[in-house]
């Protein structure tokens, strides 16, 4: 049997994603880097440091399950008009309530200011975003990814980024984890902000996660099926 921790790392990753857009926008891992090297040689000047703002933006949110949603509240907070795209579009009731519009991919790349990944890794999502879907970015877009690290082309990003195609990216996942400076390019970069997967990695989130997975671990050993239970098939094996 194989039983899963639905819903309780939710909020935790949102929160990374906005933690990353945030921090990515304002340049805050490179200027942090800047004061601690001892390179702020100016008090203040009108042109140092100039960053993004987030306030009043568009944020485009590929992949609308559990997490996407929870970036709607947040960006709702920060005065963000929010477009969406799924496989299978919300009525018109959903999207009101939700206060989203929806676009389709190629639209939603060009219009949005912030894009930020939801998707699962699938065949079909693997380099969902490459060359040609950066290309169709807007110069001043950032680029958020806390879904999974080949969901993007990373050779691509590198790119992009370096050739300063779009303003930056924020990643907590990657097409290879752990990563390192030695293998990937992208670390030799000021316009991205990484971290080491940490999307759930809060206390409370994490003890909810091993809460979880203990309530399906007591029922299966209580003969009961498991409340998160992923392959129910497998209780049917057992039963023949």
């Amino acid at each position: 049997m194989v039983t899963n921790t639905p819903d309780v790392l939710n909020d935790s990753t949102a929160d990374c994603a906005f933690m990353l857009m945030m921090a990515v926008a304002r340049r805050l891992v490179e200027t942090d880097k800047i004061v601690r090297e001892g390179k702020w040689e100016n008090p203040w000047g009108p042109k140092m440091f100039l960053g993004s703002d987030i306030t009043g933006k568009t944020l485009g949110i590929l992949g609308m399950g559990r997490i996407g949603v929870e970036m709607v509240p947040r960006a709702k907070g920060f005065k963000m008009k929010v477009l969406y795209n799924k496989h299978n579009r919300y009525d018109a009731e959903k999207e009101q309530a939700l206060g989203v519009e929806y676009r389709d991919m190629d639209d939603l790349l060009r219009e949005s200011d912030f894009i930020s990944l939801h998707v699962p890794l699938t065949k079909e999502t693997t380099h969902l975003i490459g060359e040609r879907e950066i290309q169709l970015m807007k110069p001043t877009a950032f680029l958020i990814n806390t879904a999974r690290g080949p969901v993007i082309d990373e050779t691509a990003l590198y790119k992009a980024l370096s050739e300063n195609w779009i303003a930056g990216a924020g990643l907590d996942v990657h097409d290879v984890e752990p990563t390192t400076p030695q293998t990937n390019p992208l670390l030799s970069l000021d316009n991205i902000v990484v971290a080491p997967h940490i999307g759930s990695a809060t206390v409370d989130t994490r003890l909810a996660m091993a809460m979880r997975a203990a309530t399906n671990v007591v029922a299966f050993l209580k003969g009961k099926q498991p409340p998160d239970l992923v392959n129910p098939e497998a209780v049917a094996d057992t039963t023949k």
